[in-house]
């Protein structure tokens, strides 16, 4: 894929981006490495301060970054700005927060025992971190990366999506006029095809992807040839489960926002919707309204709710999908069609009668579309759930604590909500397992993924 900005209301390129010349590449792996030798000596006290400074110019620049963001890859303005608004909330949390979560834990309250005066964990940087990331929410997946590697004293390369490259290189130009030492964070305008070389590269510690099944398959088929860490946040085609004791109204509203979040195109997008059938029709009825109500049109519209797909490959993908479905005798209860006219749009779409003939029923649908079915029991819709070779996140509607328990208990998923739609925010791990990947990003844990815990033994006599 050319690097480019593509409109994805018009199909028209606004802009090419010239790839990374092999010495140009090498250059930037060489200052990596050399920022990494002395940006770990940095005080987190430093660190902490201009990851604040990051935060407060990101705010000042909130209209024009989520501009640039709908620009790019077609989310609604007002998504835009919400996505903005979570990384300027990143920034400052890691900013508040890394400094504890880099003290040294004691290891060992009875350490005398052992011949030792003390024992601790020290946790350091491991050095240059490769982030590829995708164009689905390209500030808030890099940054999820970014404030807390930055915090914890490791440098970071940028490999972002082809799509996304006027927000690939703003988040370096964020960074370096925020106070950070000059070449800890770069982008690395280059094509997927030259991650293997980078990932290969000595001087490169580990990495983290957030993308498709094959693209976590070969970056940890590399990474475990070289023997470095990586952590994967792969596809999802996340459960919503309602049960009779939920509010039917609610639970709607928050299925409509679940599927068509960001047009759709989010891991964590709700896209399997088991209802229990004794409110199966009402559920359907509500879900269907809801969801044909929304207005699908340019994205810089304050009233539009779903704007175009980011890609022509995406919508083409989306439709294959629903066509392939409803070849096989799946119904189309709204949407299904792809609408004429300029731009990569997809209509809001609800299917029934999805059956494991149809590739929709095992796979990723990137995309607003929804796949309903009824079932007799939490039980029976925890066995459908989990069936399913993704374990993102997971939701559940209900007001009786047994289900609860139960769900919270047997759910194979990395995240389970109960009541409420699944989300990221800093203070909490997001990761999931199966072929949703592994690791986790956010919260300390997040920060820790990326560090050697050393374990610190101190002599008696010391």
């Amino acid at each position: 894929m050319a690097i480019a900005t593509t409109s994805p209301v018009t199909g028209e390129v606004l802009r090419r981006y010239e790839e990374l010349t092999p010495e140009e590449l090498e250059d930037k792996l060489a200052r990596a490495a050399a920022a990494a030798a002395s940006y770990r000596l940095t005080g987190v006290e430093e660190r902490a301060a201009w990851l604040q400074h990051a935060a407060e110019r990101l705010e000042k620049e909130i209209e024009s970054v989520s501009r640039m963001i709908t620009t790019e890859m077609g989310k609604t303005f007002r998504a835009a700005e919400e996505e903005v608004a979570k990384c300027i909330h990143g920034l400052r949390f890691y900013a508040a927060e890394g400094p504890a979560f880099l003290r040294d834990m004691d290891a060992d309250a009875d350490a005398g025992r052992v011949g030792a005066k003390q024992t601790f964990v020290s946790h350091q940087p491991i050095g240059v971190v490769l982030a590829v990331m995708p164009w689905n929410l390209p500030l808030w997946q890099a940054m999820r990366f970014a404030a807390p590697a930055l915090m914890a004293g490791n440098v970071g390369l940028l490999k972002h999506a082809s799509n996304v490259p006027q927000c690939a290189l703003y988040l370096e130009e964020l960074f370096r006029d925020a106070g950070f030492p000059q070449d800890v964070f770069q982008t690395l305008l280059i094509s997927s095809g030259r991650v293997e070389q980078v990932l290969r590269d000595p001087r490169v510690a580990a990495a983290t992807l957030t993308g498709s099944e094959p693209a976590g398959r070969s970056v940890a088929t590399i990474a475990g040839n070289e023997i470095k860490k990586v952590v994967l946040e792969l596809g999802g085609s996340d459960p919503f489960i309602v049960m009779p004791s939920t509010d039917l109204e609610r639970a709607t509203d928050v299925a409509v926002k679940a599927r068509c979040l960001n047009n759709g195109q989010s891991c964590i997008n709700a896209k399997r919707f088991y209802v229990h059938q004794d409110i199966a029709d009402p559920f359907i009825e509500m879900f269907v309204a809801k969801m044909g109500a929304l207005v699908v049109g340019d994205p810089m519209d304050e009233a539009t709710d779903v704007g175009p797909l980011a890609t022509e490959s995406g919508r083409q993908d989306v439709a294959g999908y629903v066509e392939d479905a409803v070849g096989k005798g799946a119904t189309v209860l709204l949407g299904g069609e792809r609408p004429d006219g300029p731009g990569w749009f997809y209509p809001p779409t609800v299917l029934t009668g999805v059956t494991p003939q149809m590739r929709m029923y095992h796979e990723e649908v990137f995309g607003p579309v929804a796949q309903v079915w009824a079932v007799p029991s939490l039980e029976d819709a925890l066995r459908e759930a989990n069936g399913h070779p993704y374990g993102l996140g997971s939701n559940l509607w209900t007001e009786d604590e047994a289900e609860r328990e139960l769900f919270v208990r047997d759910v194979q998923s990395g995240m389970a909500f109960v009541n409420g739609n699944t989300t990221s925010y800093p203070e909490i791990p997001f990761g999931g397992v199966k072929r949703s990947g592994f690791g986790r990003e956010l919260s300390d844990l997040g920060m820790r993924e990326f560090m050697n815990a050393k374990t610190v033994w101190i002599g008696q006599d010391a």
